[in-house]
């Protein structure tokens, strides 16, 4: 077992020895791990690998390499998801067999960029539901993990998607409780996730025109990505923001220069989707005007 790659990763994070056993084990129990190698019980092991963002199997030489890369092709699909590349995600997806996938987190990553496929391309009702419950009802079923209000992302926008306003308001809040407790607490480790559960949950709450609570994630999301220097969520999130400030009848300059931003990020991070979108908003838009203005 690779014991050094546990202590570097703890370092690496800057968590102390007491910060990561809490609630977990005893310090000393984590001590006699990473000092003389004495591996406590498989359970404690696993929690302790899940905060560090680690999988036990890694620690082992032999699986390392399967897993590592497991890991890096679903970490590329889910980028491919933030982009909105649907039918890439869809074909990657059909090539991997869950069943071989033996990690539990990578298990969850697996059902829960499968569940949001279906939820966002209009799947079956009983393939999302299969998909969020194998996280919620087995492989997470303490809800300690980002996958649970991830899985609770993806029934919002299902339910949202079908009109059943009440079932999607349920899970928005849980998600808008998860975001709030993330951000009071610093939590941005996993940063992009985060990310994904802001965009849809800001994106929810301008379809019921509560612009205010938009707008704040919105921001939120925004200030994230500044702090992270990270840019998949900008031109969604700056889109979101120009549709808002349409609705709200923003003054026109605001209204431009979100236009212009949301183009810009859309170039940058070569997402034709949003620049697509953009382009038939601002039609629309200046549609309107005319219309007003006739």
């Amino acid at each position: 077992m690779d014991i050094k790659k546990f202590v570097a990763r703890r370092k690496a994070l800057q968590i102390s020895q007491i910060k990561l056993s809490a609630g977990i084990c005893t310090q000393a129990t984590l001590s006699k791990f990473e000092r003389r190698g004495r591996v406590p019980s498989l359970a404690i092991l696993e929690q302790l690998c899940a905060r560090l963002g680690l999988i036990v199997d890694e620690l082992n030489e032999d699986q390392a390499s399967s897993v590592t890369q497991m890991r890096q092709e679903l970490d590329h699909i889910e980028r491919q998801l933030m982009m909105e590349d649907y039918q890439v995600v869809l074909q990657a997806l059909n090539r991997i067999a869950v069943s071989e996938i033996a990690a539990v987190p990578l298990r969850m990553q697996y059902y829960y960029l499968s569940g949001l496929l279906k939820s966002l391309i209009n799947g079956a009702v009983s393939d999302v539901c299969f998909d969020f419950d194998q996280i919620l009802d087995d492989l997470d079923q303490t809800h300690e993990t980002v996958f649970t209000p991830l899985a609770y992302v993806g029934l919002g926008v299902m339910y949202s998607r079908l009109s059943e306003l009440a079932k999607a308001q349920f899970y928005f809040e849980k998600v808008h409780q998860a975001v709030k407790q993330a951000l009071v607490n610093g939590d941005d480790q996993d940063y992009l996730r985060l990310l994904t559960m802001i965009f849809y949950t800001a994106e929810y709450e301008a379809t019921r025109e509560d612009f205010t609570t938009s707008n704040g994630l919105i921001n939120d999301g925004v200030s994230l990505c500044s702090e992270q220097h990270v840019t998949y969520y900008l031109p969604r999130l700056k889109y979101l923001a120009t549709a808002n400030a349409i609705q709200q009848c923003q003054p026109d300059e605001q209204i431009q220069q979100l236009l212009s931003e949301t183009v810009a990020f859309a170039r940058i991070n070569h997402n034709q989707v949003v620049e697509v979108k953009a382009a038939a908003l601002r039609r629309r838009y200046l549609q309107a005007r005319l219309g007003r203005y006739s």
